[in-house]
């Protein structure tokens, strides 16, 4: 994807990066022209490894930094010279920032006593937040007396409870653990899907990606390299980056011999022969790389009404509970995985045996080959 990435919203967008670009010691850009519109009520993510500019992004919209070039926007007005608390955004940071000393109902009634609020009006909107999280009776207990995934919800609370326009949430639940981490992600898709609120969340975790979001933004080295819904991003990468980063992937390389119709044929190193939907620039006679997800591929005689098929060496097979995880050496590659529903008869699959694979023509993409393949 270019370095311009702009959102598929109706009307005007809600949040708008426009030609943005910050550097922090004048030489290097850690976002590189970023062009980024989010609608009103959306739930975006900004995925990516560390380093890769999501999180300045954030703090750009949040005012905790400035752009060194370009414009951001909340609903229609622009917000490079309007200091973090007059932005009417709410916060979710991974740390909590909650006030010890004070109890889950002092910490969601800071901010409306900042704002002025009345005491009715205070005590009506804490009960209601509380609720939203179900927390409804731990309004006098202090922040140490909670857990983690409670002093999580206080915190999803305190950020919506004075109804901002738009809420960020910066790496919210890598504090906790796996299975508090995914109740977690329900609950707070709950509650977007219930309010309505727009939000921007940060992460490098893509399964939290995949599960809430509207859309996702997949940052690398400063630049979006592909905006779109989760089942695209994961079933329709554009890049080897986005289809290596966004689950497991299978890598195979090999010469362009022909495209025709969207799709190209190509010659694998091995001298094998496979057709997959053409998405690289290479041309006939480029080289490319072939991607495509392990529970795509099928084995044995599943394989043999594909349109592709290959030949490799099982190497090692893995017990997962749901599937059997298969690590299959293809065309001089040790590192081929295969996903098995444990339902599936499994006869012939031992380490050393040869086996068939296949897979459909629209389930594989013909991808830029990466330098270091």
């Amino acid at each position: 994807m270019n370095e311009a990435a702009t959102g598929a919203t109706d009307g005007d967008p809600f949040v708008s990066f426009q030609e943005v670009q910050k550097s922090y010691d004048g030489e290097t850009l850690v976002v590189k022209n970023l062009n980024l519109d989010i609608a009103k009520g959306e739930f975006l993510t900004m995925l990516g490894p560390s380093g890769s500019g999501k999180t300045t992004c954030l703090m750009m919209l949040a005012g905790f930094e400035t752009p060194t070039h370009g414009k951001v926007i909340l609903d229609g007005a622009p917000l490079n010279n309007v200091p973090p608390h007059k932005r009417d955004i709410g916060m979710v940071f991974q740390n909590y920032a909650l006030f010890p000393h004070m109890t889950v109902a002092e910490n969601l009634a800071f901010p409306l006593h900042v704002r002025k609020m009345s005491k009715a009006e205070v005590e009506q909107r804490v009960n209601r937040a509380l609720d939203m999280v179900q927390l409804g009776g731990f309004g006098h207990r202090r922040p140490a007396q909670l857990s983690g995934g409670q002093q999580q919800r206080v915190a999803v609370a305190r950020a919506l409870v004075f109804d901002p326009k738009l809420v960020l949430m910066d790496e919210p639940l890598g504090a906790l653990d796996k299975q508090l981490r995914e109740q977690m992600q329900y609950e707070i898709k709950h509650i977007h899907d219930n309010l309505g609120v727009t939000v921007v969340y940060v992460t490098h975790d893509q399964s939290e990606a995949l599960t809430m979001s509207n859309r996702i933004a997949v940052f690398n080295d400063g630049i979006i390299q592909q905006l779109a819904p989760p089942d695209d991003l994961y079933e329709r990468p554009d890049n080897a980056f986005v289809a290596q980063f966004i689950g497991e992937n299978n890598k195979l390389t090999g010469t362009v011999e022909a495209i025709e119709n969207g799709v190209c044929k190509v010659r694998l190193d091995s001298g094998e022969i496979a057709t997959a939907m053409s998405i690289s620039d290479a041309g006939v006679g480029g080289q490319t790389m072939l991607s495509i997800r392990p529970e795509r591929v099928r084995i044995a005689e599943e394989a043999a009404n594909c349109d592709t098929q290959v030949s490799g060496t099982v190497e090692e097979l893995i017990y997962l509970g749901d599937h059997i995880r298969t690590r299959i050496s293809v065309c001089g590659r040790d590192d081929f995985v295969v996903k098995i529903p444990n339902s599936t008869e499994r006869a012939g699959l031992t380490p050393g045996n040869t086996v068939a694979l296949g897979w459909r023509t629209r389930d594989c993409r013909a991808l830029d080959r990466p330098d270091d393949l």
